[in-house]
């Protein structure tokens, strides 16, 4: 939670286009257990704690095939409480016949798969903030394999109840077009870290020294061009600073890089190189 609240400028809400409402609303009540907050003829908004939505889903009036070599979503992400929350939630989803991954990161634990419309989907819970390895302002972060008993050890005998009320949306992880021209739009641009980078290939951001609240990677392809607006995938994702004072710093070091900017709706709207729409929030 700590770096997930303010001052600390994080990811709290995703909104991704899906092809057919009901059929999306249905995988993520029965597989992920959210919970409807607020439903439209087209919108859907799920909550874990029935008063903060985490996730909305925009029905596509007539849409198009999702490109595999785009740039645009690669995961978003959903933290978890605890471990013990992650066993439970291993259990349930093992019973789903949804195929899924799995890698151990050594911040955190996570387990990883799609929606019906190929949008993806990491759950995980981060280890203590302690066990941590930090040098010269980079984290360790590795795709090893999960120990999937020593995680089941910590199962409750409640089992899989639906989200926890106080899950948060962890982060979230982008294909790009460039990777140098992305980072400055996050770096210099939003004012975050840069605190782990896997050569030339991704990179990871956080503000207050989380492991990362953006990953970023050239893995579809340098280049890539954005998802087309018809297709399923990332509509937008929000920022949340921490103040009126934060925002407006950020917005004047954004306008220092020539960054795209739009006002919807009275709300800001950034749009980093590779298009990826970006709501920015107090």
């Amino acid at each position: 939670m700590q770096f997930h609240q303010a001052p600390i400028a994080h990811v709290s809400h995703v909104d991704l286009k899906v092809t057919d409402l009901q059929r999306a609303i249905a995988f993520y009540k029965q597989i992920l257990g959210f919970q409807v907050l607020n439903q439209e003829a087209s919108t859907v908004q799920l909550t874990a704690d029935s008063e903060t939505a985490l996730l909305t889903l925009h029905a596509l009036d007539q849409p198009n095939e999702k490109s595999r070599r785009t740039a645009g979503l690669y995961h978003y992400a959903i933290l978890l409480p605890t471990r013990s929350d992650l066993a439970d939630f291993i259990k349930h989803i093992s019973a789903q016949n949804v195929p899924i991954g799995a890698s151990d990161h050594l911040v955190s634990e996570s387990i990883y798969f799609s929606d019906p419309n190929g949008n993806g989907i990491e759950v995980y819970a981060d280890r203590d903030p302690s066990e941590w390895n930090w040098q010269n302002g980079q984290v360790d972060m590795a795709v090893d394999p999960i120990d999937a008993g020593e995680i089941l050890k910590h199962a409750s005998k409640s089992g899989w109840q639906g989200l926890p009320s106080n899950t948060l949306m962890g982060h979230i992880h982008l294909h790009v077009a460039d990777l140098n021209e992305t980072k400055q739009f996050y770096t210099d641009g939003l004012g975050m870290e840069a605190v782990c980078r896997l050569g030339e290939q991704a990179l990871f951001i956080a503000d207050g020294h989380y492991h990362h609240h953006i990953g970023i990677n050239v893995w579809n392809g340098v280049g890539a061009p954005p998802t087309a607006d018809d297709s399923p995938g990332l509509k937008f994702y929000t920022i949340q600073l921490g103040s009126d004072e934060q925002k407006q710093t950020v917005l004047k070091q954004l306008d220092n890089i020539n960054a795209d900017m739009t006002e919807e709706n009275g709300e800001t709207v950034a749009t980093d190189p590779s298009g990826n729409r970006i709501r920015l929030v107090v």
